[in-house]
């Protein structure tokens, strides 16, 4: 991909930081998670671990919510695979208590070092992968207690590490990173933009 082993990326999140390990793995430094609902933005009162979110009369379901650069909700289910991924994703995403809407992802935790996600992702549905919404999942289970400082997560498009080393600490992603395409921008394009 490149012949450096550090380079640094400008994102619309801002800039991040990537180490390219010797066996083909890259290490993000994602940056420090937020957590107080006006920095997701999530409109409630107090900051905590875990919501209650009301959608409907009769339907409510319990998400951590943190912020990653963009905002996440996380529901703890059972099961990835039968997760109601594309009946409650879209009405998480577009709930009144999330004003830029929310990515939502859907962990199930193996052990406190593996756990599987799927994500659906404000504005495009459910993904492959999601690198902040992994790292957002794993930072929420291990506020609740239930995962360790370094887990595996298995999403459908292939495996992340995430690793949150204290509360204070940046949030590092350790994957694959493969060539997927060559393209060319005109340059009027751009100025025209």
């Amino acid at each position: 991909l490149t012949a450096k082993d550090s380079i640094a990326v400008e994102t619309a999140s801002g800039v991040i930081y990537l180490n390219l390990n010797t066996n083909g793995d890259v290490q993000v430094d994602m940056g420090l998670p937020h957590f107080a609902p006006t920095d997701i933005p999530f409109l409630e009162e107090q900051q905590d671990i875990t919501y209650s979110l009301l959608l409907s009369d009769d339907q409510q379901v319990e998400i951590g919510a943190v912020s990653m650069g963009n905002p996440h909700a996380v529901i703890l289910v059972d099961d990835v695979k039968t997760a109601e991924v594309e009946i409650l994703g879209p009405m998480i995403e577009n709930h009144n208590q999330f004003p830029e809407r929310v990515n939502v992802g859907f962990m199930a935790i193996s052990n406190p070092s593996q756990i599987n996600l799927r994500v659906y992702e404000r504005g495009a549905g459910e993904t492959e992968a999601c690198g902040t919404g992994a790292c957002a999942a794993v930072v929420n289970g291990i506020q609740r207690g239930l995962l360790a400082r370094e887990v595996r997560v298995s999403l459908p498009g292939g495996e992340l590490n995430i690793a949150w080393p204290d509360d204070q600490a940046s949030v590092s992603m350790t994957g694959p990173a493969t060539h997927v395409f060559d393209g060319e921008i005109a340059w009027a394009m751009i100025q025209n933009h």
